[in-house]
């Protein structure tokens, strides 16, 4: 298995599990949910992970859904992806939604969510009169093209 690039403190709860990854190619490490979720059509939740993380200082988490429950049973994120900050010391929680038009329930230490590492880049505002013109310009919100 690949070297970490970073190692991040994090403690759990008595029923939570660290997040893992599940293949050598995987972007992100898979998060478990700590108790039973039932969502209702069209219903979110916060669902807890039992997590608390000291992300580094020029990185962020970010959670994210996992496609598997979003194709099969109609469950994403409604804030999709949610940050981490390097500075949050509280519980990771997911934000869950049910897309479907069923009822569906998630059981205690289903992997209900992915987290990613990514480092961040800070940025400082220059005011200009004007900006440099590109061949796009101004055109926005499918202006690329028809699909």
């Amino acid at each position: 298995m690949k070297t970490p690039e970073i190692e991040i403190p994090i403690t759990l709860d008595a029923a939570a599990e660290l997040p893992t990854y599940e293949t050598e190619g995987s972007a992100g490490m898979d998060i478990r949910i700590i108790e039973d979720v039932e969502l209702q059509p069209g219903e979110r939740k916060l669902a807890k992970t039992g997590l608390k993380a000291a992300i580094p200082l020029g990185y962020e988490g970010q959670v994210r859904p996992r496609s598997g429950l979003a194709l099969k049973k109609g469950i994403t994120m409604a804030n999709s992806p949610g940050t981490i900050d390097s500075d949050y010391r509280g519980e990771i929680g997911l934000i869950l939604i049910n897309h479907s038009s069923e009822v569906v329930k998630l059981a205690s230490g289903e992997r209900a969510g992915q987290l990613v590492i990514c480092p961040i880049a800070r940025a400082d505002w220059k005011v200009m009169n004007s900006l440099e013109e590109t061949d796009r310009g101004e055109g926005g919100f499918g202006s690329t093209g028809t699909s």
